[in-house]
């Protein structure tokens, strides 16, 4: 089985998508994706890449193709919890950096399915401390001891490393996934990265 890897940030709500359906991906292919936070605003700065929001501004038409676009890919998968955040863009370097922690409290996929659903579910900012506090109280994680290790050396270097290391490879946004050393960028390349598990599986 080849080694599957997911490069994420919160803040791409395509990211949020994509994450909803790799259960999927993995029950029919028995591969496990290895999640891999990168910093987006860092992928951006050593890429010259913009987001979508800047990007698309001021086009004719293809906004409303990608809106277009991610209403069939919800239809597709039957995604239901899912709502644009009214705070976006929103900054995402502390709950990135909260996740480099999560992976060492050791509860690191249960902090990305709660942050994501504090992000597109039920929309929150998050780069509002307080906020953000409340909300990991609410998911049941010890709000102080993250806010101390987001600020450990450690931490910091660890996403920075991340997001580096990602961009070599020739992360440009994300959602970014690896199949072996084969790239992909976008939820809707999905179905190629199933499609390369299983032929290489």
């Amino acid at each position: 089985m080849p080694k599957v890897e997911f490069h994420f940030d919160f803040g791409s709500p395509n990211a949020y998508l994509a994450h909803l359906v790799i259960p999927e991906i993995e029950q029919r292919t028995g591969a496990k994706f290895e999640y891999v936070p990168v910093l987006l605003g860092g992928v951006y700065k050593l890429t010259g890449n913009r987001s979508p929001a800047e990007s698309l501004l001021g086009i004719k038409n293809k906004p409303e193709y990608e809106r277009l676009e991610t209403a069939r890919f919800l239809k597709r998968h039957g995604i239901t919890r899912f709502r644009q955040n009214p705070f976006f863009p929103v900054n995402t370097l502390t709950i990135m950096r909260g996740a480099i922690a999560a992976q060492r409290f050791g509860v690191f996929e249960r902090y990305v399915d709660e942050i994501y659903r504090h992000m597109w579910a039920e929309p929150k900012k998050l780069d509002d401390p307080a906020v953000l506090g409340a909300a990991l109280l609410e998911s049941g994680f010890d709000a102080e001891r993250f806010e101390e290790l987001i600020q450990n050396a450690e931490v910091k270097a660890r996403l920075i490393d991340n997001t580096e290391r990602s961009v070599a490879r020739g992360t440009f946004g994300s959602p970014t996934f690896f199949v072996g050393d084969e790239i992909f960028f976008g939820k809707d390349r999905l179905r190629d990265v199933e499609e390369l598990i299983l032929a290489t599986g």
